[in-house]
């Protein structure tokens, strides 16, 4: 039985032995990941999909965020792409620091999203004149500079500093800021349910004193009305923000400001409402346009300049609004 079953797979092998060479070069082609990622054109994610809301109003219209496509380069898509205008190549370290992992920089934007979202929300609330309490911000380590002198580590919740207990990122850069060149910062972390006490020396630059980390935070808040957000494991980034807080007030708020249009955007929003610039700008104006958009919201300076340029060269006919605020949004919205 053994010798029929091995005379008949050597049979099969001689006989196909091209035809699996073949399969096998093209699994590799197609399934083995390049040093290097695409970025295309996205679309448009529809931002009143991304929470709910008791007791919110509806509008005519809608406000969508913009988003980037990456794709994860193999052989025959970098072949393709070198023939796209609008698709771009980029190397491994051009999407990240680069004393850090792909998954510590997962982390990273995970926590820029998280941080920017809880932004949005105490924006939205307190421009409705809604309820909204910051109950807490779990801060955490997200980046570490090579030239900082440290033992602390990416991931690492920070839970009191010179032995006094954080509950704001703002302590924290006000108990640095206190410190001089060579001085020493004692951080209390915790990571996996331990605690350590960690400590970085001050370094100087143009004057200003850092230990040479990253931290972003994640707010505790409690809003009246309540709202849940509905994110997927796979977002990340902080460029959803403003468009986010813009959506969130228009269900807070009778006035329908969409007044029906298709709204399209992006940037950064901080907790005093500012709009801060992004990355991608080229590939979210071609999604917008793609998902025939209206009005496009983009932050003012080199994020708008580049819209503008994009615009003119592709003869675009979609409105692009330049805003550096939320109110400059809401007021151009409004009106």
């Amino acid at each position: 039985m053994i010798n029929k079953l091995y005379v008949k797979t050597k049979e099969f092998l001689n006989e196909n032995y091209k035809l699996l060479c073949i399969l096998g070069i093209l699994f590799v082609l197609f399934t083995i990941p390049m040093p290097y990622y695409i970025d295309t054109p996205g679309g448009a994610i529809k931002v009143n999909d991304k929470f709910t809301i008791k007791e919110s109003y509806q509008s005519k219209g809608a406000f969508h965020l913009a988003y980037v496509a990456e794709k994860k380069a193999t052989i025959p898509i970098l072949l393709y792409a070198y023939f796209q205008k609008d698709w771009k190549i980029l190397k491994k370290e051009e999407i990240k620091y680069d004393n850090e992992t792909i998954k510590e920089m997962n982390f990273r934007d995970r926590l820029l999203m998280t941080e920017s979202y809880g932004n949005a929300i105490e924006v939205a609330y307190q421009k409705a004149n809604k309820k909204v309490e910051k109950r807490k911000e779990n801060i955490y380590v997200t980046y570490i500079d090579e030239q900082a002198q440290t033992n602390l580590e990416i991931g690492e919740q920070i839970l009191a500093c010179d032995k006094k207990n954080i509950t704001s990122k703002a302590q924290i850069l006000s108990i640095i800021q206190s410190k001089q060149e060579g001085e020493k910062v004692i951080f209390l972390v915790k990571k996996e349910n331990k605690h350590y006490e960690k400590e970085a020396k001050i370094i100087k630059e143009k004057g200003i004193s850092k230990v040479g980390i990253m931290i972003n935070v994640e707010k505790d808040l409690k809003t009246d009305p309540e709202i849940k957000l509905h994110t997927k494991k796979t977002e990340s980034g902080p460029s959803g923000g403003l468009m986010l807080s813009l959506s969130i007030y228009d269900a807070l708020t009778k006035e329908d400001i969409t007044k029906g249009r298709k709204i399209v955007g992006t940037g950064t929003i901080d907790e005093k409402g500012n709009v801060g610039e992004i990355g991608g700008v080229a590939f979210k104006l071609k999604g917008a346009v793609k998902e025939k958009a209206d009005i496009f919201i983009v932050p003012k300076g080199e994020n708008y300049q580049e819209a503008l340029k994009i615009k003119k060269e592709r003869n675009y006919k979609i409105e692009i609004v330049a805003v550096s605020t939320f109110d400059e949004a809401l007021t151009y919205l409004t009106k």
